[in-house]
């Protein structure tokens, strides 16, 4: 089937039946799980009455699980034991309520778990008390979703043209769960553009995960890269998610495309790590931007001061008022230590490039990552890009596994004026990356040269060392001095200096700060190295000022034409 949009706006069409009953945000509860439904119905076809034959057996056999040995019988990774199927729905209209719940209630655990977030349950009740399930279900029932006619590959793109359908529908939330997609698709072209010989080898098998999965776009947008790139290749996607409708559409698409759904878990990752003993060849994130971590602080704050760096967060936490470093730090955690390590793409707001001083946890998780030659690369990303913010962005690029070329260096690339703007705005997006901006964004990053729109920088370019410039306190006109002998400073007159690493210490302080204050001296005790990136300084274009010439030009034009505008009032 080429056509697979037609086949996504078929789907979609039912929301016809659900106009006036439903609000348009609330299509997708009743139109994405019913998808899925009809998708595994259809998948399930040609073995429902082996597993249907074979049930009474297997129950007799005294087996205490009998999902995996249903599954064969099934030749999938799930199974329905219900004698209902769609046909059958349809043909016992009076009791179609009663009936669909058990068709659902007949899936193995793994596939009624999707269900049961998505709280399938109570729409199937509204859509009856509104007599509205029966002309639903049998609509699905008219749509041919099996796989003879539509491959896994074809599903997936269907589902993801529903996603994108719901999430247009729901801008106060689609921020929060769905990335737009030519944002991911830039996002994933800068993570595997150095591994296209890895990934091109027959039969290679590489693993890629997200620790805030959302609708599992990053995931899906990942796989077609490399399936594009070799056919041959397997990419095996592993994700967590905490918002139980996103978790179960993300869960759905694996089921959909023929994945594990097993590798995407549910719940918080932070507190609930169901993947806690697993490293990944790929990771890749768009958390939540300024989001406050108090709700789970005890257990982070736990986890720093007893495991350290044998835990996730051993660097240094940031502010509670937004948990971005956390996110971060939890994918270093996943990083394969030996072979060919693990790269990282993941999207941040402008706060975690600044925010903190030296000391502070945000500088120290800067240095920790900065020091240990972990950061690739930061992409400035155009503002207005995302449903629920217009705030300006940036792709880092974490990694254990740099280019020879590339290691002490941290490549800034300023892609703040590569787009073009929506003819139709969605929520607070109204910019877009083009498929040639997306590659001329790429082409910079690979490229790895100076330019206009991009930085070659030292690791250490990043650090400063904060002093402490004290002065002495003054008492009858001389320094006092304490019993020791030392000058006691003066705490009104103390000041501080942030001086960059490859400064001598001793050389600035004698240039910027003797000169001024003879008698000035650094406690070295209080002295502290931080980082920062003040990525718009690298970028910064000096506009020369105007002259008074042309200033006082515009100043007397503006007074000639007020007077005129006087002059006409009075005459009135």
């Amino acid at each position: 089937m080429q056509n697979f949009g037609a086949t996504a706006s078929f789907i979609w069409s039912v929301a016809d039946l659900l106009r006036g009953d439903y609000k348009q945000s609330e299509y997708g509860k009743v139109i994405l799980p019913l998808t899925i439904l009809r998708r595994l119905d259809c998948i399930l076809a040609p073995t429902k009455q082996k597993v249907l034959s074979e049930l009474s057996t297997v129950k007799k056999s005294g087996v205490k699980n009998i999902d995996p040995v249903l599954n064969k019988f099934a030749k999938q990774s799930f199974h329905n034991r219900s004698k209902y199927d769609f046909d059958k729905l349809v043909g016992d209209p009076a009791h179609i309520a009663d009936n669909l719940k058990n068709y659902v209630n007949g899936f193995s655990e793994n596939t009624r778990d999707v269900f049961e977030k998505f709280e399938f349950d109570k729409q199937i009740q509204r859509l009856d008390n509104k007599n509205l399930l029966f002309a639903v279900v049998k609509r699905f029932q008219e749509i041919d979703l099996h796989p003879s006619r539509i491959s896994n590959m074809q599903m997936g793109y269907i589902f993801e043209e529903l996603i994108r359908k719901f999430a247009e529908l729901s801008n106060e939330t689609a921020g929060e769960h769905f990335t737009p997609r030519e944002v991911i698709r830039l996002m994933v072209n800068l993570l595997f553009i150095n591994d296209r010989k890895i990934l091109t080898q027959k039969g290679i098998v590489k693993t890629i995960y997200d620790c805030a999965c959302g609708t599992g776009g990053m995931l899906s947008v990942a796989e077609e890269y490399v399936n594009e790139l070799n056919p041959d290749a397997r990419l095996e996607l592993f994700g967590q998610e905490l918002n139980e409708e996103s978790y179960a559409i993300c869960k759905s698409e694996m089921l959909i495309k023929g994945q594990k759904p097993d590798n995407i878990k549910y719940g918080n990752s932070f507190t609930q790590d169901q993947l806690s003993a697993s490293k990944f060849d790929y990771a890749l994130a768009n958390p939540p931007f300024g989001v406050e971590w108090k709700k789970i602080e005890k257990d982070i704050r736990n986890e720093n001061e007893k495991l350290g760096f044998a835990g996730r967060f051993g660097a240094g936490l940031p502010r509670i008022s937004d948990g971005s470093f956390l996110f971060l730090q939890h994918l270093i955690s996943k990083m394969k230590q030996s072979g060919e390590g693990t790269r990282i793409g993941i999207i941040f707001n402008g706060s975690p490039l600044f925010s903190g001083g030296a000391g502070s946890g945000e500088s120290e998780i800067r240095k920790w990552i900065i020091e240990n030659d972990m950061l690739e690369a930061i992409v400035a990303l155009p503002d207005q890009l995302f449903y629920n913010t217009g705030i300006s962005t940036y792709i880092w690029i974490v990694t254990n596994r740099k280019d020879p070329k590339r290691r002490g260096k941290v490549q800034l690339v300023n892609a703040v004026s590569f787009f073009q703007k929506m003819t139709r705005s969605l929520g607070n997006k109204r910019n877009e990356i083009s498929d040639k901006q997306i590659a001329d964004i790429a082409r910079l990053y690979g490229d790895f040269h100076e330019g206009e729109y991009c930085k070659i920088c030292d690791n250490d370019d990043f650090g400063s060392t904060r002093i402490t410039v004290e002065r002495p306190l003054i008492e009858n006109g001389k320094p006092a001095k304490d019993k020791k002998g030392n000058l006691k400073a003066n705490a009104d007159l103390r000041d501080y200096e942030n001086i960059p690493l490859k400064e001598n210490i001793q050389n600035y302080f004698r240039r910027e700060v003797l000169p001024h204050a003879p008698d000035a001296w650094i406690d070295d005790a209080k002295a502290k190295v931080g980082y920062e990136i003040n990525f718009t300084r690298y970028f910064y274009k000096y506009q020369a000022t105007r002259s008074l010439d042309e200033i006082r030009a515009d100043i007397l034009k503006m007074e000639q034409e007020t007077e005129g505008m006087i002059h006409n009032i009075v005459d009135k």
